[in-house]
This record gives C-alpha cells, structure tokens and sequence, in this order.
C-alpha cells in the first residue's frame, strides 16, 4: 500500500511539472509601457527546458527556459508607438493587448511622491475634470517589506491609463511630472510607483550595499528574525489597544448621561478656545487624552438647499466630528486635511451645532493654523475659526508609538524594487528625505549608494536620477540660525551634482509651513521635466535649475558670489531687495546680510561686519522670503560657503 502511494504521489508531481505553464511577471501584462530605443526585457517562469516563443510587430523570438524554469528573451529597441499585442506561447498562450512604447519612469520616495491627485484635488479640481489620456499609464507597486529575501515578482498590479476613473489614484508629482515629459518629448510615458510614505532611504537599499553603514545594517539583520518581528506587533498591538480602551472608559463625553455631541447638551459652563492653535500656545492644562469642542452657527434657508462642505484645516492627531449630533466623519491621523461632505437632512434652517472629538495621543495637539475651517456650498460660506466651547473628555499618558517595521532596512528594496529590475527604464524619480532630517551626513553617503546599488541592478549605465530637494517647511525664523532641513537639503545638492547623470529640483518655494504634504505638485513635476530635458533628453538648451554657487571671494567687508546655471541673468523675484542671505565674520556668528546683484555676481555684506568669512543663502527650515531667481523663473538653491553645522 505504501509503494502504491508513493508512486502516486511522483506521478502526480511528475504531471505537475510536465504540465507547467508559461507565466509572466505582473509588471508584463496588459496595457504595459515599454521603454523606447531601448533594448526590452521579457520574462518569466515555466517549466523546466520549454521553449518560449515571443511574437511582437510581427517578429518572432524564442529561448528555452532553465533547468530551474526562468527564462528571459531580450527584444531590441523599439520606436515609440501603440498600441500593440504581445503573444506568448509555451505549453500555453498569453496574449498582451494594448501595449505602448515610450518612456518608463521609476517614482519613489516617501509620502510626497505617495501622494495621491485625490489629496490635492481642491488645487487642481477644474484641470482633473480634464484629464483623460490612455498614453500615460501608472503601475502602482504594491507597499511590502521583506528582510529574508529578494522578491521575483510583486502580488499584484495593473496598468492603468490616466482616465477619468484612474486619476485620483496616480502619484500627483509623477502625474504632472508625466504630462510635461509627454509635452515635451510627444510619446506615451509609463510611470512605476514605488514609494512609501515615512519610509528612509536606507529600506531602499540592499543588505549587500548596507554593509558598509555598519548601524543600518545591523538593524537589518535583526529584522531578518520573523518570530521577532511578530513580537514587537503583538506588543504593540496590545500597547495601543490598552490604551485606547483606557481612553474609552475615562471619556466623560462619551460616557455621562447625554453625550457631549448631543444638541440638547447644555454647554454654558464650558471654557472657551481660540481655533486654530496648538494646545502649547494656549493657556490649557491638557496634553494627551480627549477633548471636545463645541460651536454654535446659523443656516439660511438659501443656504440650506445646497449641498455642503465641511472643511477643518489639518486636526494632531485624529477627530470625530458632528453636526446637530450626527456623525460626519473622522480622521485617524494628522496629516490628511479634514475635508466631509455634509448630508442632505443634517443641518436646518437657524441655529446648528457642530461638535469635534479631539484624540491627542502624543506630544502637542491642536488645531493647525492657517487652514481653512468653514462650512462652504455654492451660495455662502461660515467661517468657523475663532472661539470654540471645549471641554476635557479624558487625560491620559501619551500614547507609545508603534514600531514602523515596514520602514526598516532593504525592506522595502527587497521586496518592491528588486523586482522591478529586469523592466527597462528611461530613469528614475526620488522625492525623500523627510525622514532621514537630522542625517545629513550619513543621508548624502546613503543615497549616493541606493543610486549606484539601483544602476547595478538595472545594469543600464547611468541611468538618470531626478532628485526633489526638499520644500520649504515649519515656521520661518526671525534670525539666521542652525537647520537641519537646510543640511539634507544641501546633501541632496551634494548627491545631485557629484553622483554621474544625476540633477536636482529645487522646491524651496513650494511648500507650505503648516503642512510636510505640499498642496503644489504641478510644479514640483514641471521642474522635474526641466532636469529631464537636461540630462535625460539631452537637450542642451533648457535652463533646468536655478542660480547654483559656484565660487566666492572675500574684497575687504564684501563677499562676492559667483553661479552657475544663472540663465537669461538673475532677478529679484518678489520685492525690491534681495533676501535670504546671512554673513559670518570671525566670531562664526551669522546675521543678516544686504545684497545686490552684479551681473553674474552677488555682492553680500553687512555695515557691522569689517571682516566677513562666510555666506548662507535660503539656509532655514523655511527660507520663505529668499528671492533670488533667474529671469526663467527658477529659484537658487540654497548654499553656505562655510562647512559648520
């Protein structure tokens, strides 16, 4: 009985083997972009020693899979066009419709590169309406870490063009980024995301190529322990869960006779609070816990026929709101701006209530300024902001915060870039560095290293590499002083003009203080276009970046600048005098600086200062008022001649 199924058994598995059947990665299926004038990979599984036959523009290829059933035919290059089929035939046929050939560009980073049009919908309502291209398509990576092993193939994803249906879902930077290549260059662009948002440089790096930063890889090699790993979410887990169920007994809100979002509450006794503003401006003994907010406002009957929007700015860190003690929606996290829709029957002619649940879980709460927070529909809006009736729910200790596993070491290198590596690119897009603020050193060492790591792997030279300086954030600084921002910023200049076939885009007057997710994406894209023109398009007519500094001199009580990239010439672009520059003298103390511009040159000085030795520029979490551009419309970037911290 026992020979009988063992010879089952191989017979099945025999049949098994001999039966397999021709299978693609999910980046080769329908709707695909292939990169143009250049060599294509096509590549699978089958079984063991089956030929594969490729037909494509009536060409026929084949190759016989491994011993081990990979196999990989290699198309030349090819001229933009589309769309086409694709058949592939082994022990079975696939047939790939609906391909294109053009340019494929990798996008990733962290969450600004993430960011979805649907966040920045309320900028670009009117031109997404618009939107409706089937020649530049996304493949979205799916987010997953892996510590053990370099993946073969991702678990899912599809092509999808830019359509009406699609668009909410495409990167907002890679979007624009794409629609400027496409006017530019008149072909179909495909766009790979893989991004995560939070995530530093070093989980888009191999272990081989950590090796030589000695902390991140011995956090990597901890990581590789999955017994481990499902402790630490269990502890977290548990942690989180305790409490919030902590929280939930100790609210009086929610837990006394009527509840605090309830109308008929009677909320004379409360105390009052200005909003916007961060509990640490305000006179509030609470820090972590509930609160609850209360304000009264009048509806029209005009106003009442038309559907409404609620907006609330941004909330740290997660809210529930109510009208008229009706459930409006909640937000668990900071970042996304608190945009609900108000239901038809909620509100009502006179007086209505509005009533917020804030969850502060950790460090300084509050209501983040200069936010909208009104009541809007076509006819009128209510301006919410001023004085609110709160309320202390619960306090509580702050809240732990969870271990980011996913944000570890090769990770996500593992498991959403090695994959990647046998699809031809034209180049890649990076906009991170959120994360690795406070590195600087270490980050321009590191990046450096995920770029050549990613060129070897592709095995496609130099490909270009378009780098996103960091925007401008955080509230500007009434004197120069030291940045950390400014640092990363000036490491990621250091990668962009050391590192071969690399460029850089400069966003220091794009961002916004109050918010790390700028709304501006279209331009972020345009001035990554601009480093694509220079160096992946060779088009040696573009002016693709600002004013960059190239050398300076000290002449008595001057410091004369020189720069590259200046253009038609440089400009003030806002105001009557330059601004963003701060000299040093011997003391290393910086103040602010006079200047002027001389040609390519600027003069710097200050009347105080008989001995200058060092210049910065836009050097500042928020350089919001430097105004130095060329006359293309592209500001300088920001520099020190110094090297101090």
């Amino acid at each position: 009985m026992k020979k009988i199924l063992f010879t089952g058994l191989i017979c099945i598995l025999l049949s098994c083997i001999t039966n397999a059947q021709i299978r693609l990665p999910q980046l080769v299926s329908n709707g695909m972009v292939l990169q143009r004038n250049q060599t294509i990979n096509i590549w699978g599984w089958a079984s063991a020693n089956e030929n594969v036959t490729l037909t494509f523009r009536e060409q026929k290829y084949s190759c016989e899979a491994s011993a081990e059933g990979s196999w990989m035919l290699t198309l030349p290059a090819q001229q933009a066009g589309g769309p086409y089929t694709m058949l592939l035939k082994g022990k079975n046929e696939i047939l790939l419709k609906d391909i294109y050939i053009g340019d494929v560009w990798l996008c990733s980073g962290q969450s600004n590169m993430e960011l979805p049009m649907r966040r920045v919908e309320s900028r670009y309502r009117e031109e997404i309406k618009l939107i409706n291209t089937q020649t530049i398509r996304q493949f979205w990576i799916p987010r997953q870490y892996d510590f053990n092993n370099q993946r073969e193939d991702i678990s899912e994803g599809a092509w999808k063009p830019a359509t009406p249906e699609n668009i909410m879902d495409f990167s907002a930077v890679a979007y624009f980024f794409a629609k400027h290549i496409q006017k530019n260059q008149n072909v179909p662009v495909g766009l790979i995301n893989s991004s995560m948002g939070g995530s530093p440089v070093e989980a888009w790096i191999s272990e081989e190529k950590l090796k030589p930063f000695k902390d991140a890889w011995q956090e990597q090699q901890k990581y590789k322990n999955d017994e481990w790993i499902q402790q630490i979410r269990a502890d977290d887990k548990q942690r989180n869960q305790q409490w919030f169920r902590e929280l939930s007994i100790k609210d009086k809100g929610r837990n006394g006779t009527i509840k605090w979002n309830d109308v008929s509450l009677n909320d004379s006794s409360w105390s009052t609070l200005a909003i916007p503003g961060f509990w640490s401006t305000e006179d509030l003994k609470f820090q972590n816990g509930t609160i609850w907010f209360r304000k009264d406002f009048t509806i029209t009957e005009d106003m009442l026929a038309q559907p409404a929007k609620l907006e609330l700015g941004c909330i740290v860190d997660a809210d529930s709101v109510f009208i008229n003690g009706q459930f409006i929606g909640n937000t668990t996290y900071r970042y996304p701006p608190r945009i609900y829709k108000v239901p038809a029957g909620i509100l009502k002619v006179g007086k209505n209530n509005i009533t917020i649940k804030v969850i502060s879980q950790s460090g300084n709460g509050g209501f983040v300024p200069d936010k909208k927070y009104e009541l809007t529909n076509s006819l009128d809006t209510i301006l919410l902001s001023g004085n609110w009736k709160y309320k202390i729910g619960a306090q509580m200790p702050p809240l732990q915060g969870q271990t980011f596993i996913r944000w570890k070491p090769s990770g996500l290198y593992n498991a959403m870039i090695h994959p990647l590596h046998h699809f031809t690119i034209k180049g890649a897009i990076w906009y991170q560095g959120e994360s690795n603020v406070g590195r600087a050193k270490a980050y321009e060492q590191r990046l450096s290293a995920m770029i050549k790591n990613w060129r070897e792997e592709w095995q496609q030279d130099d490909f270009p590499f378009l780098i996103v300086q960091l925007a401008n954030f955080l509230e500007e600084k009434s004197e120069p002083t030291k940045s950390e921002w400014a640092q990363l910023r000036a490491a990621q200049f250091k990668v962009a003009t050391t590192v071969p076939n690399a460029a850089l885009a400069c966003t220091i007057d794009l961002g916004e203080w109050n918010d790390i997710h700028p709304l501006n994406k279209d331009d972020v894209g345009n001035r990554l276009a601009l480093a694509a023109e220079k160096i992946a398009y060779n088009n040696r007519r573009v002016v693709s970046s600002g004013p960059t500094f190239k050398k300076y001199k000290i002449k008595g009580k001057y410091i004369e600048i020189r720069f590259n990239n200046t253009g038609s010439g440089m400009v003030i672009q806002t105001g009557n005098k330059l601004l963003g520059f701060s000299i040093a003298g011997e003391d290393g103390k910086y103040v602010w600086a006079q200047a002027k511009i001389k040609g390519n040159k600027i003069i710097v000085w200050n009347d105080q200062i008989s001995k200058p030795r060092a210049v910065r520029y836009a050097w500042a979490d928020n350089p919001a008022n430097a105004n130095l551009y060329n006359k293309e419309g592209l500001p300088a970037v920001p520099f020190r001649t110094d090297d101090n911290d």
